[in-house]
């Protein structure tokens, strides 16, 4: 790896928020927010995108612990604990439909988890037919889904497919044995090509790959491998994603140490040797971390500068109400955003006696919608319009050593990031988050930005 790349990883490889909002979580202004502000900035949202709405629905349970892994998650293999969570969750939608002043339209709805696929076909089909019993569904609205490998079966796949499902994203991570041992995380090429020719067979149009880089015990010869065999079975899109070592939020990854994590430059070089095979089996370089077919909606939405970024990563969609149903899930109503609580138990138990099931959230200022503005075209259109802006001093002061690095180029009448830039694409982002540099700490909230 060229020496000056080097100097840039030691340089810039420090804690850097991943950007999926703005604010961040962790700089949200929880003193100004309530519920009842929230549900106000929901029904204006409905009522701005006449009845449009995104869903997200977030079922946590898995029967084995990913030690990588940095989302809620609830480990068990009691399957009894389904239908009393779908059924909280129904309840949660309900109490929205309640609030709402317009009958929803779906637009966008996506499972995650958690493994999703934990969930019986018949509790997911009673799950999904109960969401849509008092809502309307768009021609072309898109329903996705988070499976395991290992775990989803053929009547997983038809059940959804009965539903509307036409995309799935798979979780991979990487197919190197050692590295499987380390992070928990089972699943043979032979486990992945079932579900994909399965799926395929089915009618699914859209196929995701997730891989991670930076993961314990991997190297560059094993990356190599797994990204050959993931672009042999040809996904229409993959996520290359860094890993993020918080092992002071996720006590799991504590299972192996620093040690066993490749170094910041042994990373960097992953994946740059995965882009450029990814790129040469031709995909697009869509965002950060995310590739695409050219074929594929996310690839034509990033070619017609309609790219959104939310919560869930890169989306094709932008609607002005983005509802996240299930523990720890996240909404955004464009004016504010709301997260319910974490615990299993506390959500069942604020939902029984019909409460919302919310315990932080943010009312966005003029400033903060500005700046969610300015991130969000450096994050999805790689430049920033300068005669859309006026950029406050600090901000351009911050600029200065990333336009000196080539980071970032100032053109007459935009700011543009250049192909060394993505891949510090949060970095430059951390130029424009007011409330980063407002609220610095001395404990890191964020992985590495490398």
């Amino acid at each position: 790896m060229e020496k000056q790349l080097i100097d840039y990883i030691k340089k810039y490889n420090i804690a850097a928020p991943r950007y999926t909002s703005y604010p961040t979580v962790p700089h949200w202004d929880t003193a100004s927010w309530t519920t009842g502000a929230w549900i106000s900035a929901v029904q204006s949202a409905a009522l701005e995108s006449a009845g449009e709405v995104s869903l997200y629905i977030h079922l946590p349970y898995c029967e084995r612990l990913c030690t990588y892994c940095g989302c809620n998650t609830r480990i068990t293999k009691n399957h009894r604990v389904e239908l009393p969570y779908i059924e909280s969750v129904i309840s949660e939608w309900r109490l929205y439909l309640e609030k709402l002043n317009i009958k929803p339209k779906i637009v966008d709805l996506h499972l995650g988890g958690g493994t999703p696929t934990f969930f019986s076909p018949e509790n997911l089909d009673y799950l999904i037919k109960s969401i849509l019993q008092e809502a309307s569904v768009g021609e072309d609205t898109t329903f996705s889904f988070e499976a395991h490998p290992a775990n989803t079966t053929r009547e997983h796949l038809e059940v959804l497919f009965a539903l509307g499902f036409r995309r799935l994203s798979l979780g991979i991570q990487d197919f190197d044995s050692e590295v499987q041992r380390i992070i928990n995380r089972k699943q043979s090429p032979d486990d992945v090509i079932r579900v994909m020719q399965e799926a395929r067979h089915i009618g699914y149009t859209s196929i995701n790959f997730d891989l991670i880089y930076g993961l314990p015990k991997q190297t560059l010869g094993g990356i190599r491998d797994t990204i050959q065999q993931a672009i042999a079975m040809h996904p229409d899109r993959i996520a290359f994603y860094s890993y993020a070592h918080v092992p002071w939020i996720k006590p799991g990854q504590r299972l192996y140490t620093e040690n066993d994590l490749p170094s910041d430059e042994a990373k960097l070089a992953f994946y740059y040797a995965g882009k450029e095979m990814i790129i040469n089996a031709g995909y697009l370089d869509i965002g950060m971390d995310h590739f695409a077919f050219p074929t594929d909606s996310l690839a034509l939405a990033a070619t017609e500068g309609k790219l959104h970024r939310n919560f869930m990563g890169y989306t094709d969609i932008k609607p002005s109400l983005l509802l996240g149903l299930g523990v720890s899930s996240i909404s955004d109503a464009g004016a504010a955003y709301a997260q319910n609580v974490k615990s299993v138990e506390e959500y069942r138990a604020l939902l029984s006696k019909g409460e919302f099931p919310l315990f932080k959230g943010h009312i966005q200022t003029a400033s903060d919608i500005d700046v969610k503005k300015q991130i969000l075209h450096i994050m999805c259109d790689g430049k920033l319009p300068l005669s859309e802006f006026q950029l406050p001093t600090e901000v351009l002061k911050r600029l200065e050593p990333l336009i000196a690095d080539g980071f970032v180029l100032l053109e007459p009448h935009r700011l543009r990031v250049t192909a060394l830039g993505r891949s510090f694409l949060r970095i430059i982002c951390m130029a424009f988050d007011e409330r980063y540099h407002a609220n610095e700490v001395d404990r890191p909230l964020f992985s590495k930005a490398v």
